[in-house]
């Protein structure tokens, strides 16, 4: 049953917002206004959605070569969506920023690697040692052995090339059931998502196997699942000193009358790692984009006019489908402009099928692009580009 319209000075709280809008088809509520007819009443919807951004995103979509498609965009300090674009080739309808059935694969390690600073001691420059290949996880590499073989990295290092023995030996030897239970909870596993739409929880099951351990730690697996949505949430904490923020996608409902009966106000939800370990994270997702796997996406960022100008953090995750028919792409990041006008947290996430068409980062670095030129005076840009 639909909320009342409340006839008095009250303002309706998100839940009551997420019943109003329950009947609204998700895709007429990707524009910057939206009138919603309830009880025979008009409804006017205004959105955070930045209209040239989302059209933006829309459109360059590669729909030939993706499955899915999840692009979310989001203010790191208000929790305002900016863009919320997605693709779902077998339904036009549905929206997969909203759909938490994605394997998360690699962007655990944000949360494996938060454990790690708070409860282990870690910084940026502990050393770590593994054996074999950096994204392989066998039985044989979660053994605490040296060898001529070993490999000797720092922890932003395999952080940044995202390796995954690193990480399942954390799991499986240092961290355990109960600290990575703990921390997953903290960063919104299996938590509802305080949001004006229903979406359903990122799942996250963990056991005492030392296997599996070293699996979820690392990301090696297909069991523990996100969506985009919660993916650029996640992002948010590492600008925020640790705390999650809440994502608003509806700035304000109002009456024919101009009555505000929903205004959204940005939402701290819980802490999830301390502020150390958020400006270690930080430090080491700028490392990925610098150097790690998601340089690639990012090449030539100090000569571009607009991304020279920010400060940019990324994780990348892949991981194909249990059944091998398509292969899971991720870039997750933030970016804030150096002069401290404006923080982002985006998610993308791309299921390709036969072939890899755009990748997850190229979409990021679109959207990141598009967002901070428009921050920038136009002098700015002229100049940059003058210099470029």
């Amino acid at each position: 049953m639909l909320p009342p319209v409340r006839k008095d000075d009250r303002i309706m709280g998100k839940k009551d917002a997420q019943l109003l809008l329950a009947g609204l088809d998700l895709g007429h509520l990707m524009d910057k206004s939206v009138t919603l007819s309830t009880q025979g009443q008009p409804l006017q919807v205004q959105t955070n959605l930045d209209p040239e951004l989302q059209a933006l995103l829309v459109d360059a979509m590669d729909r030939k070569n993706s499955r899915f498609i999840g692009i979310v965009v989001m203010e790191a300090d208000s929790g305002k969506i900016r863009a919320l674009a997605g693709f779902d080739k077998a339904d036009p309808r549905a929206n997969p920023c909203l759909q938490s059935t994605f394997p998360a694969a690699s962007l655990f390690k944000i949360v494996t690697a938060a454990a790690a600073v708070d409860h282990c001691g870690f910084t940026n420059h502990t050393p770590i040692s593994y054996n074999g290949y950096k994204h392989t996880l066998y039985k044989s590499q979660l053994k605490e052995s040296e060898n001529k073989y070993t490999h000797t990295v720092s922890f932003a290092d395999s952080f940044a090339q995202s390796i995954n023995p690193v990480f399942g030996k954390l799991g499986s030897l240092r961290l355990g059931k109960d600290l990575l239970e703990e921390y997953g909870l903290g960063f919104g596993f299996n938590q509802p998502m305080d949001f004006e739409l229903a979406v359903a929880p990122s799942h996250l099951a963990v056991t005492d196997a030392p296997y599996r351990l070293a699996e979820i730690a690392s990301g090696f697996n297909n069991e523990t699942t996100i969506s985009p949505l919660h993916a650029a949430v996640i992002v948010s904490a590492v600008l925020n000193q640790g705390r999650l923020v809440s994502p608003n996608l509806v700035d304000r409902i109002v009456d024919t009358d101009g009555k505000v009966l929903y205004q959204s106000q940005p939402t701290w939800q819980r802490r999830a790692m301390t502020s150390k370990a958020s400006s270690i994270l930080g430090a080491m997702m700028e490392e990925t984009v610098q150097s790690g796997t998601a340089r690639k996406a990012f090449r030539g960022q100090m000569k571009d006019p607009v991304l020279s100008h920010l400060r940019i953090g990324g994780k990348t995750g892949s991981i194909s489908s249990l059944t091998n028919d398509a292969r899971f792409d991720w870039f997750v990041g933030f970016a804030e402009a150096k002069d401290g006008s404006g923080q982002l947290a985006v998610a993308v996430m791309v299921a390709h099928e036969e072939y890899i068409g755009v990748r997850a980062g190229t979409y990021a670095r679109m959207a990141l692009t598009h967002y901070f030129k428009q921050q920038m005076p136009p002098k700015e840009v002229k100049s940059a580009k003058s210099k470029g």
